[in-house]
């Protein structure tokens, strides 16, 4: 087949039109696809009766028709997977005959199929024990939602899938690779780590696989993917997927992939923003966020939710807040350890919790079909910080609703955003939780306040001292009820009675014992001893010793 330029034979883009259901075949179809001008003939995966579905603009074919086997396509089916969405009817065929692939697709269009089937049929039904094929992914979250739809697809065949990332105990992974399992999912670096350990080998590799390339870019991993690469075969089959295609990923391949194809899967009656989101941009005020949130929360038809905030301190907060008010939230941030962000993401996935309050690191890993809301408390960093974060709803056909607060000082971002999505919002509207406007929008039930009926009285929170003010400041510990000792097995504070810090003398290295009244018999203080009130005895008395001096008596103790 005639070769192009830079080392990619051919770019197809499919563009899905919508008049009426059109034979690929026929040349007059409004379903266009455009090939360099070297390219005769018909595409090798194109199929006369391949028909495009005027509702949805995917093909309607199913995975058997793709060339699938048997077992996987009823394994999906059992969990409702039928019909293939557009970026997998062009790369399942072509993956099948192990062409490189180069595929580029929005968010949420199914990749993860689109490279995971052709892969599992390649090991077979009953592969040998050791790694035969690799996934490379970005993120501790991806990396588990990957592995998961891998186990789902191939739950009726003896292939076993190891997830090996960071954050979590190297025995079980380690357990698994030992046991034989024939695909690993991973993040790079504990990838890299156990292979420098030998616990990990990749030389009899046959399938390699980038997903998110673009985000392993932003994550300064391209080193990392290049040593990946060098301790692989030279003769694999490689498919690389990613939202964007920079120049960096462009050269990684050029230089180990095997004349790939690029195929994009997009549709010109969508812009860069999906049609079926809704796109919802308010200028919020900083203290009034909580109670827009908790309106929102309470829209017709809300399902699960998904809230992004820029800091872990203000998920952290966030969460303890929207609890406080009957909410049942969870969160995803970096000051959790692995297993309790993967507790929260099982929560929210079986609906024991129906809002994630997330940081970006979970934004590519959160792949729950339905998410009907996403709130993005501050606004991203980029247009495409906002794409991923808006992408988490909106999935599978279903629509979604995205709500964006701008802050007064983040306007700039906002325009810029604006500007690069096209999306005709320039001025967003000054919105409080008192504002109609909120209410209509969203479909918010009038008699919505900004706490649930079931939620009981809110919490007592006892006013700010300067010490608390100190304290909170310092650590960002929450001083509600609790001074510098609270959090410590109910310990009151400074200003609690007995609940004071105790603190030891010492003059040289060595205690000192206490002495006068602040210690008595039993080692108790004295009763009201460090209270503000001016109750009980004084807060602390010293005994002063004066050097008598002639014709003087000492003062009385």
């Amino acid at each position: 087949m005639p070769r192009t330029s830079g080392g990619i034979r051919r770019t197809c883009t499919a563009k899905f039109d919508r008049p009426g259901p059109r034979v690929l075949g026929d040349r007059s179809a409004p379903l266009n696809w455009l090939r360099p001008p070297l390219w005769r003939g018909p595409a090798p995966w194109e199929k006369t009766g391949v028909i495009a579905s005027p509702k949805t603009g995917l093909y309607n074919l199913t995975f058997s028709e793709l060339g699938v086997d048997q077992d996987m396509v009823d394994a999906l089916a059992t969990h409702g997977i039928i019909e293939p969405f557009p970026i997998q009817s062009q790369t399942i065929p072509m993956g099948l005959d192990g062409q490189d692939i180069i595929g580029q697709a929005k968010t949420g269009t199914g990749k993860t199929f689109g490279f995971g089937l052709p892969l599992l049929q390649h090991l077979g039904t009953d592969p040998e024990p050791g790694v035969k094929a690799l996934v490379v992914v970005p993120t501790r979250e991806l990396c588990i939602q990957v592995a998961d739809d891998l186990v789902t697809a191939a739950s009726n065949r003896a292939t076993k899938i190891a997830a090996i990332y960071g954050g979590k105990a190297y025995e079980g992974q380690i357990e698994q690779l030992k046991d034989g399992a024939q695909v690993v999912v991973g993040t790079p670096g504990r990838l890299l780590d156990l292979a420098s350990q030998r616990m990990l080998s990749l030389k009899n590799v046959q399938v390699m696989v980038l997903d998110e390339a673009d985000k392993m870019l932003d994550l300064g991993f391209l080193s990392d993917i290049e040593k990946l690469f060098a301790q692989t075969p030279p003769a694999r089959h490689t498919m690389l997927f990613s939202a964007t295609m920079p120049g960096p990923i462009v050269a990684l391949a050029r230089r180990f992939m095997n004349r790939p194809i690029h195929i994009r899967a997009t549709d010109p009656n969508e812009g860069l923003t999906q049609a079926n989101i809704k796109h919802v941009v308010y200028r919020a005020h900083a203290l009034d966020k909580d109670e827009v949130i908790s309106r929102i929360l309470q829209a017709e038809g809300r399902g699960k939710t998904v809230i992004f905030t820029r800091t872990k301190r203000a998920a952290a907060k966030l969460v303890e807040e929207l609890n406080d008010r009957g909410f049942n939230a969870a969160a995803v941030h970096g000051d959790l350890n692995q297993e309790q962000r993967e507790r929260a993401m099982a929560a929210f996935k079986s609906g024991k919790k129906d809002i994630l309050i997330a940081t970006d690191v979970a934004a590519r890993g959160i792949d729950v079909l339905d998410v009907t809301h996403v709130i993005n408390h501050t606004i991203p960093e980029d247009h495409d910080a906002y794409l991923h974060r808006v992408g988490r709803t909106g999935r599978a056909g279903k629509t979604g609703i995205a709500v964006t607060f701008v802050d007064w000082d983040d306007m700039h971002k906002w325009s810029l955003i604006n500007r690069a999505l096209d999306m005709g919002q320039p001025e967003p509207v000054e919105t409080y939780s008192s504002s109609d406007h909120l209410y209509t929008d969203l479909d918010i039930p009038a008699d919505a306040k900004g706490r649930l009926k079931t939620a009981g009285p809110a919490r007592e929170r006892e006013p700010r001292s300067a010490t608390a003010g100190r304290s909170s400041g310092r650590g960002g510990r929450d001083t509600a009820g609790a001074g510098r000792g609270g959090g410590h097995g109910g310990g009151q504070g400074r200003s609690g009675q007995g609940g004071g810090r105790e603190r030891s003398r010492t003059r040289g290295g060595r205690p000192v014992e206490a002495s006068g009244d602040q210690s008595t018999s039993g080692g108790q203080k004295p009763a009201g001893a460090g209270t503000h009130d001016g109750s009980g005895s004084s807060s602390r008395r010293r005994n002063r010793t004066r050097r008598p001096s002639s014709g003087s008596t000492p003062p009385a103790a």
